[in-house]
């Protein structure tokens, strides 16, 4: 019969050895332990997104400059429909100003794309109200990046939008979450 002496085998064989018999079996156990599942904190981040999206919403069509104030980070960058580009300070002056006034504003084929820390929201809005003194209406899509800062809040970085020459497609898939 064979016999193995493990004093007379090189060190790494007989670590290898070791990991084998002793570690390897304990691998499927570890891997059962309980963890936070992946699927509910991208599903929670969705929710705090849509709620966010809910927040400016609101804020838009009430013309609420604090609150609008609050959901845009300090380095925020719009893009408008018009190719201009507005600085936090810029967004919140044109609401003081009344410059954007926008009285209805319904939306639909929202899609959230989370990546790590950023969460790109692509939307089509049906937009009534004013620009300049000029009616404002008809269809836009809109890409909005929310960032998620140290403290665990999101923040809305940029946005840019775009009119939308077809409003709706019956073929597009419906709001998805």
């Amino acid at each position: 019969m064979f016999r193995l002496r493990l004093c007379r085998l090189p060190m790494r064989v007989t670590t290898f050895l070791f990991a084998a018999l002793f570690v390897a079996p304990a691998v499927p156990i570890l891997a059962q332990v309980p963890h936070p599942p992946h699927r509910h904190r991208k599903h929670m981040e969705r929710e705090q997104i849509v709620e966010l999206e809910n927040e400016w919403r609101t804020a838009a069509l009430a013309n609420d400059v604090p609150a609008m104030d609050k959901l845009l980070s300090d380095d925020y960058l719009g893009i408008t429909s018009t190719g201009e580009v507005l600085t936090k300070a810029q967004q919140l002056d044109h609401m003081r100003n009344r410059e954007l006034v926008i009285s209805g504003l319904d939306t639909s084929e929202l899609k959230i794309k989370l990546i790590g820390n950023i969460a790109i929201v692509t939307c089509l809005a049906q937009v009534e109200g004013s620009s300049d003194g000029e009616p404002l209406h008809g269809a836009y899509r809109y890409t909005r990046v929310y960032q998620r800062l140290a403290n665990g809040s999101w923040k809305i970085t940029n946005f840019e939008v775009t009119p939308a020459s077809h409003p709706h497609h019956p073929s597009a898939d419906p709001a998805t979450l």
